[in-house]
C-alpha cells in the first residue's frame, strides 16, 4: 500500500501551448508502482484554462471545488462544480475553463498507456 498526502505532492505548472494557470499534482503514477491508472489533482486558477485538445487515452474528472466550464467535442459548454463527474472518451476534443473566483480543483484519472508514465498524455 502507498499513502500520499496531496499537499505533500509538488504542484507542477502545465507548460503546454494553450494552457494558462493550470497545474497538476501527480498523486499516483507509474513511478509509484501504479501499472494501469494514474491519479492527478488538477488545479486551474481563476480565468485559467486548458487548450481545446484531445488525447489517445480517456479521462475521467471529478470536481472538488470551484466553478468551471467543460467544453465538449461539439464546442458545447457545460457548467461544472463540486460533486460533478465528467467522462471524456479517447480522441475526443475538450477544454476546461475556470469561470469562478477561486481555484477550480478536480481529480483526473487516466489509463497509463504502454510506455507511459502517468504524467504525460498523448495528444492527437
Amino acid at each position: 500500500m502507498l499513502l500520499k498526502k496531496s499537499n505533500d505532492v509538488k504542484r507542477q505548472a502545465i507548460a503546454i501551448d494553450g494552457f494558462a494557470g493550470a497545474y497538476n499534482r501527480y498523486l499516483l503514477i507509474k513511478e509509484d508502482g501504479c501499472p494501469n491508472y494514474a491519479l492527478r489533482l488538477s488545479e486551474i486558477e481563476p480565468n485559467g484554462h486548458t487548450s481545446y485538445h484531445a488525447h489517445e487515452e480517456e479521462h475521467e474528472y471529478y470536481f472538488l471545488e470551484g466553478k468551471g466550464v467543460v467544453v465538449d467535442h461539439n464546442k458545447v459548454e457545460y457548467i461544472v462544480e463540486s460533486g460533478d463527474a465528467v467522462y471524456i472518451p479517447q480522441k475526443q476534443n475538450h477544454q476546461v475553463k475556470n469561470i469562478g473566483k477561486s481555484i477550480l480543483k478536480f481529480i483526473c484519472t487516466i489509463p497509463i498507456l504502454k510506455d507511459g508514465d502517468g504524467k504525460s498524455t498523448k495528444f492527437v
